[in-house]
């Protein structure tokens, strides 16, 4: 762990924070926090000082977030890219290991693209555990592969968990990795689409104007 870079957010806090991000003190609790901020909207990204402050904050804020607050307890600031097609957005998640196996927390707006517990073996167990709830908002099945996870320690330089100014950079350092793919063309051309009742269950207080709208196919 970078103490500059871990001393600096925390003496960043006020009490009443540092009260909060001392409870945060397993994946579950720190998983419930996200689930409790507001969906943000925003095309912007929010440092895990400010999602801490404001309370809100879209996949990327969120998965930083899981990030810094699972180094706290022990485990490296990591994150993975979750990649789809072209008629979806991409999806972030914070990993971390328990006996080998790799969980995920993450913020969303799609009820199934959240917490993972850490029963996976492989990344790419843990990856396609989020395929069939991986959907746009025309019930089309759209995940297509992953990123090999960020260590973001790497760059703490960026002063990722205070500052918002360089993130983009962060956003830029996940374009840069290994990837790798869970569906073949073959495959993703037959594809059912999503049934209605779990649409509408996976959309389950979501944001409207966060959601991802797909261009019309053409006939």
């Amino acid at each position: 762990m970078s103490n500059t870079e871990f001393r600096f957010f925390e003496q960043a806090l006020s009490k009443t924070e540092r009260k909060l991000w001392a409870k945060l003190d397993s994946p579950h609790r720190i998983q419930g926090f996200l689930d409790d901020i507001t969906y943000s909207s925003d095309e912007f990204y929010r440092c895990p000082l400010r999602v801490l402050r404001e309370r809100l904050g879209h996949c990327f804020d969120g998965a930083l977030f899981a990030a810094a607050a699972l180094r706290r307890i022990g485990h490296p600031p990591l994150i993975l890219e979750m990649l789809p097609n072209d008629r979806d957005d991409d999806h972030l998640l914070a990993l971390y290991k328990v006996d080998g196996h790799w969980g995920a927390l993450a913020k969303s707006n799609f009820v199934g693209l959240r917490f993972r517990e850490p029963i996976h073996r492989t990344l790419r167990e843990l990856a396609l555990s989020y395929f069939e709830q991986y959907y746009n908002v025309e019930g089309e099945k759209t995940l297509r592969g992953y990123t090999f996870p960020l260590n973001l320690e790497k760059l703490d330089k960026l002063n990722w968990m205070t500052s918002d100014v360089h993130l983009e950079q962060v956003a830029a350092s996940l374009d840069k990795l290994r990837r790798a793919q869970l569906v073949t063309p073959h495959m993703a051309a037959s594809l059912s689409p999503v049934d209605r009742r779990s649409r509408q269950a996976g959309l389950a207080g979501s944001v409207s104007a966060g959601l991802f709208k797909p261009s019309k196919k053409k006939t």
